[in-house]
């Protein structure tokens, strides 16, 4: 009796575990098929660092066409590209990957004027663009460059005090040329004041905070510029009257974009939001981080963006022109008139109360077809300067107005990151601990645990 118990208890237990082992071979089973048929991945770090942007999966999943990456390497390094590559085959089935070794295949490496390993070829449609790094920026530019046909330039005005497009000191534009270029725009700097007249080649022009007036005939060639279809970008300082270099009023300017329906504030933000000044702020930045649903401004909302000395608008619409906000300072914030010295005294009953209206976007109707005028207006020119336009989204905000106005909406998004740097720094005593504990104390608590619970058991 006792022996048929024990072999029925025994085949219980030979039954239990054989359907253990194929539910577990089963899983197994369904689970590499659905690996092998929907290639997904689940990125857990903290900056998506395995991730491609919101900006690539706009463009890719948007293909109208085929495309094809070529990936020239040596066979035993494919795996260099392959990882990233594979990324953007996921987002569309118009994207295929192809990997060639310009040692097997020399007259292929050839024909794609092949001059280095480890290089990329983006082909979409008939038009072929080399990748300029194997990087996700270098791909997807690679991919713009493709669907972007016609030459785009952004012209930045130059002569009375702008912030320069060559400059590479803290107040020059040279980081904010650099952004541009990766979305293939080409660059150049012009002077209204030598010849009163926007480049017919000009995309889009950008005044980019004049610390001098514009003379009339300048005023008179962006007036007729953006109201012929033109876009323009206006990134105008308050007036401020301290210091050595005082900023002109601009007058003449600022009555053009005030019969467009934007009124420039002759005041300074100051910005108490207690975030700022844990951001490590002063209270003459303003800190934005609600915005409008724009295009612009749309997808940066759980985005931080800065600006330096900024003032306030007020917006409306005319007969000629739509116009809408894009952001608001904070509603801890106040705008003084008082711009001629340091001393602020936040108690006036003369200041603004917060929020308060930074930027503005607006369109001009022609009565032509096809030929709308764009204008943005940004209180502040300081961050898009080299000094602060990698402060969190201000990169993202400059190159999104510029899509804007280009027409380029398909760009407009979050660029890609550039990966952080998570290295730990320690000092000589502190590696010294983290050997200690690794290799003595941790096994030997293991140890001494084991040993306890067999000693229990015994």
């Amino acid at each position: 009796m006792a022996s048929h118990w024990l072999k029925a208890r025994q085949t219980r237990y030979a039954a239990y575990a054989a359907a253990y082992i194929v539910i577990v071979i089963a899983a197994v089973v369904v689970a590499n098929i659905l690996a092998d048929r929907y290639n997904k991945s689940y990125d857990s770090t903290a900056n998506k660092r395995y991730s491609l942007s919101d900006q690539t999966a706009k463009i890719v999943k948007g293909l109208k066409q085929n495309a094809t990456i070529t990936y020239f390497n040596q066979s035993t390094r494919f795996r260099d590209g392959k990882d990233l590559l594979e990324q953007y085959a996921n987002l569309s089935p118009k994207v295929q990957v192809k990997y060639v070794d310009p040692d097997k295949d020399p007259q292929l490496a050839r024909e794609a004027g092949i001059r280095s390993l480890g290089t990329a070829v983006v082909q979409v449609g008939d038009k072929k663009e080399e990748a300029k790094s194997m990087t996700e920026e270098g791909i997807t530019g690679a991919f713009i460059r493709d669907l972007k046909s016609k030459t785009r330039t952004v012209c930045f005005t130059s002569g009375s005090g702008e912030h320069q497009l060559d400059d590479s000191n803290r107040e020059g534009l040279s980081h904010f040329k650099e952004l541009l270029a990766k979305d293939n725009y080409e660059t150049k700097s012009v002077d209204l004041l030598t010849k009163a007249e926007v480049p017919g080649d000009c995309t889009a022009l950008v005044i980019a905070g004049p610390t001098k007036n514009y003379e009339q005939p300048e005023v008179n060639a962006i007036k007729n510029y953006v109201e012929n279809g033109g876009r323009a970008f206006f990134m105008l300082d308050p007036p401020l009257k301290i210091g050595h270099e005082e900023i002109a009023d601009n007058d003449a300017l600022t009555s053009l974009l005030q019969g467009w329906g934007v009124t420039l504030d002759k005041d300074l933000i100051l910005d108490l939001n207690p975030l700022g000044q844990i951001a490590g702020l002063g209270p003459q930045v303003a800190l934005v981080t609600h915005y409008e649903s724009q295009p612009i401004v749309e997808q940066l909302r759980g985005t931080a963006t800065g600006f330096p000395l900024a003032r306030s608008l007020d917006v409306k619409n005319t007969d000629k022109t739509s116009v809408q906000k894009l952001f608001d300072s904070s509603s801890t914030s106040l705008a003084t008139s008082n711009l001629s010295s340091p001393a602020v005294n936040v108690n006036d009953p003369k200041n603004k109360k917060g929020p308060l209206t930074m930027a503005a976007a607006g369109t001009y109707n022609t009565g032509k077809e096809n030929s709308q005028g764009r204008f943005v207006v940004v209180g502040s020119s300081t961050w898009a300067a080299n000094r602060f336009i990698d402060f969190n989204g201000n990169n993202d905000l400059a190159s999104n107005a510029v899509n804007w106005l280009s027409s380029d909406e398909d760009l407009i998004s979050i660029r890609p990151k550039p990966q952080d740097d998570r290295r730990i720094t320690m000092t000589a005593r502190q590696v010294s601990w983290v050997r200690a504990v690794s290799q003595f104390v941790l096994p030997f608590a293991v140890v001494i645990v084991g040993v306890s619970v067999w000693w229990k058991r015994r």
